[in-house]
């Protein structure tokens, strides 16, 4: 089935509910962006684009962007959304790797990538586009749940990003785990856009398309804390995602402001690692609207999840376990931890997860060798560490090339780190490995103390010896006014490690 599908159906029923918004203000009902999309798709077969081609987007979040999805899916094509913050280089790699025959912009990208590639190119903010979507409606053309609907690439932060294979069937199984495993979606919703709709934002739409919900994109394009707080007031129930450096961003800003986030209904966070002190502050301040889910491009926002009632519970016996957790397997998935043989390992073992199901890729997009090592037996090797309890609880310890080997030891960044930001001196922290001629790595952790505070490693060593083992504990402290994080708010270990090899 066409993915598209589902907004067309909303169309014929509720064609005159609000769709699309820029800000608080309503630019599309369903029956016009069902007939915008259907007119888009129309103007692409012109143009020669047609079942399993691809189309680049390189745009800032709009509401042009689902039109842009949508009138691609319509037309058989798959879309290739570009994360707006990188390079035009960068884009026009992706765009070459893909094939892609066309390219959306925005306005304030597109000069930059058109210097950078020869694939032609299209301002949304033009007439061309407006035309283009003024087209007589096409038919929505059939698909198969194993066609490619989107092909995502990855963020690349050790390599050449890769073209991850999202099929129409992925889209429909994640989605459908959303009302059951995340939350409830109904036409009194609304999802706002705060993080890039190239990545885990826009997975998120169809199911609120499928029902019928508003989609509202910020006038900033992007995450404004206090315009987030102030049209989730207005124009609530809002529902979004979020990485875990913007849920830090968000508490500090509106307890600065004494918000408390009326009007929000759910934050999904995930992509990263949310420390238990971050989350347990952010409930405590706007109550139970959290949910932790847990996925890959891979196998896109739908391996794991830990409900609100679960991210909120403080009367379970292992409520803190739990709450640093991943959650449970998503009804779509299996979930197993695999030994350095590849075999299953009992739970409470510590060993690398996978997954299998039908959101699970069926391989990356023209390479064979990366899906040969990444698909085992019908199971995605995630490359993360992590064990199951007996609850089926997932707890993620760390990626496998994150891990530090001291002394003969496996040493876990995540739990060093979880303990640091336990101390009020610490606002953000990330520990790697330093080479070491006599234990193999030494532990070594980057701080960024909080406003007004200093490093004081006696008070951290302090910190770390009341928790864990002595062998844990940080070999050196360096200060840092901010961590390093691409464009996704990921922190750049990298980068780190980098930097510890210069100085030595």
């Amino acid at each position: 089935m066409n993915i598209a599908n589902w907004l067309h159906r909303v169309a014929q029923t509720n064609g005159n509910a609000p769709a699309l918004l820029l800000g608080d203000q309503v630019v599309a009902t369903y029956e016009d962006f069902a007939r915008q999309a259907a007119g888009l798709a129309t103007a692409l077969q012109a143009r020669g684009v047609g079942p399993g081609d691809r189309v680049g987007l390189f745009m800032k979040n709009c509401p042009d962007y689902l039109t842009v999805y949508y009138g691609v899916w319509t037309a058989g094509a798959a879309v290739v959304p570009i994360n707006a913050k990188l390079h035009p280089k960068e884009a026009a790699f992706i765009l070459q790797d893909s094939g892609a025959s066309q390219v959306f912009v925005t306005p304030d990208l597109g000069s930059d990538l058109a210097e950078a590639t020869d694939v032609p190119l299209t301002d949304i903010s033009t007439n061309a586009f407006a035309d283009m979507c003024a087209a007589p409606p096409l038919t929505t053309v059939a698909r198969n749940a194993g066609d490619l609907a989107w092909l995502f690439y990855t963020s690349g932060t050790t390599g050449r990003p890769k073209g991850v294979q999202i099929t129409h069937g992925m889209i429909a199984a994640t989605s459908l785990c959303y009302p059951v495993d995340v939350d409830p979606v109904s036409a009194d919703d609304a999802a706002y856009y705060a993080a890039p709709m190239s990545h885990g934002a826009g997975i998120y739409a169809p199911i609120h398309v499928r029902m019928g919900a508003r989609h509202i994109c910020p006038i900033s394009g992007g995450f404004d804390p206090v315009e987030l707080l102030d049209l989730s007031q207005t124009l609530g129930p809002t529902s979004m995602f979020m990485a875990p450096t913007m849920v830090r961003r968000l508490i500090d800003t509106a307890k600065a402001g004494g918000k408390t986030g009326e009007g929000i209904k759910t934050i999904v966070y995930g992509g990263g690692p949310m420390y238990r002190a971050d989350i347990e502050e952010a409930v405590d301040w706007f109550g139970p609207k959290f949910v932790q889910i847990y996925g890959q491009g891979e196998c896109p926002m739908a391996i794991s999840a830990l409900n609100r009632a679960e991210v909120a519970d403080r009367t379970h016996p292992n409520w803190r376990a739990r709450l640093a957790s991943v959650g449970r397997a998503q009804s779509q998935v299996e979930i197993a931890i695999a030994g350095a043989d590849g075999a299953p390992l009992p739970n409470g073992e510590v060993g690398e997860i996978m997954v299998r199901g039908a959101p699970v890729m069926p391989g990356y997009w023209c390479n064979p060798e990366a899906t040969e090592t990444a698909l085992k037996d019908g199971w995605l090797m995630t490359g993360d560490v992590g064990r199951l309890d007996e609850d089926g609880y997932l707890t993620l310890q760390d990626r496998s090339k994150d891990v530090i080997i001291s002394g003969g030891s496996n040493i876990y960044p995540r739990e060093i780190e979880e303990v640091l930001l336990q101390h009020p001196t610490v606002h953000e922290v990330s520990v790697v490995g330093r080479p070491s001629p006599e234990w193999g790595e030494d532990v070594v952790a980057f701080v960024v103390c909080a406003p007004g505070a200093d490093l004081d490693e006696a008070a951290l060593d302090a910190q770390c010896l009341e928790q864990i083992a002595r062998f844990k504990r940080p070999k050196a402290y360096i200060a840092l006014p901010e961590l390093p994080k691409n464009n996704y708010g990921k922190v750049l270990k990298t980068e780190l490690r980098k930097r510890l090899e210069s100085e030595a």
